[in-house]
């Protein structure tokens, strides 16, 4: 073996030896879903490796684990979930991995509403129902709730008195970063300097990307602000931008709306005077072609709401799905 040789081998072991040294002093994070990852990435940048359980394009309403799922909470040294009960798999998953690591709920200090299935049009939780769950932080952020074991046990899809899709704000978008950075700062108090300002660089962008969304809703006349999509994801969007959704499905995929709910709905549409439908990156169109050919409301194309769409989508980010969304929404009302 060549002198030249043998340093490429030993430069090539050095290598490898610092790729294993630094991977292994990275925090070990695991995303629930596709979304929560990308909030992750922005505050963790270099010094976290992510494992994303549900991916692009995934439904985490109906979402089975794999044995692959178990060993990567098991080995976590973070784990990061949505919370209100959108993760019906979380609490299975949590017991079958024997997991230590904390699992922290990102919504918890956000404004949240209630069930659009109890309430139609969701009202702001007040003081109290800001959260109530916040009352077992300690014990939470350890374990998932163990009154949630017996809630996904006993109904699975029902997901309980608040509307889990929060992150359709941004005001609340900014709480998960929040509680992402004070997660990891905990988990690796060398590194909380760096956590900190990226979640603060971070939330400058997701400042602009709330500007944009208001700015695009402000073009659309205020008498054609109501469209339909496949489930009711949007409250949130509807809460903060003045979006009114209408939706033959409740807030989870799981339960398949019913004829009766679907005759409801168009019923409503004609008097509404919806001005668009829109299918969804997660669920089948079928249905909503069903509803555009009954009330002559043409499809204005797929929004993205649980997930994000992959690489090549037009919402690999979040800043790119909130933008897409908006600025879909307004094309289809516009006609531009």
């Amino acid at each position: 073996m060549s002198g030249l040789t043998k340093l490429a081998t030993v430069l090539s072991a050095i290598t490898l030896a610092h790729t294993a040294t630094a991977s292994a002093e990275n925090l070990k994070v695991v995303a629930s879903f596709s979304i929560i990852a990308d909030f992750a990435k922005n505050v963790g940048g270099d010094r976290v490796d992510i494992t994303t359980l549900v991916g692009p394009n995934g439904d985490a309403h109906v979402y089975e684990p794999k044995p692959a799922d178990a060993a990567a909470v098991a080995a976590a040294d973070v784990v990061l979930v949505n919370g209100l009960q959108f993760e019906g798999f979380l609490q299975r998953l949590v017991e079958a991995s024997g997991t230590k690591a904390p699992v922290v709920e990102l919504t918890k200090g956000g404004e949240v509403l209630r069930n659009a299935e109890d309430e139609h049009h969701g009202e702001a939780a007040e003081g109290e129902q800001r959260h109530e769950h916040e009352a077992a932080e300690a014990g939470h952020d350890q374990h998932a709730e163990e009154g949630q074991e017996h809630a996904n046990e006993e109904a699975h899809h029902d997901h309980g008195e608040f509307d889990p899709h929060a992150w359709q704000s941004v005001h609340n978008a900014e709480i998960y970063v929040k509680n992402i950075a004070d997660a990891f700062c905990a988990a690796d108090a060398a590194g909380c300097d760096a956590y900190k300002a990226n979640a603060e660089a971070y939330g400058e962008q997701l400042e602009a990307l709330e500007a944009e969304i208001k700015a695009a809703v402000t073009e659309i006349p205020e008498d054609k602000r109501v469209i339909i999509t496949s489930h009711d994801a949007f409250k949130y969007f509807e809460h903060e931008y003045g979006i009114k959704f209408l939706a033959p499905e409740g807030v989870s995929t799981e339960s398949e709306a019913s004829a009766a709910d679907v005759a409801a709905l168009i019923k409503q549409v004609k008097e509404d005077k919806a001005a668009a439908i829109f299918v969804e990156n997660i669920t089948n169109p079928r249905l909503m072609e069903q509803i555009a050919s009954e009330t002559g409301i043409k499809v204005g194309g797929e929004l993205y709401s649980d997930a994000l769409s992959d690489k090549s989508g037009p919402a690999a980010t979040y800043i790119d799905m909130m933008k897409y969304n908006a600025n879909t929404i307004k094309g289809a009302v516009l006609g531009s």
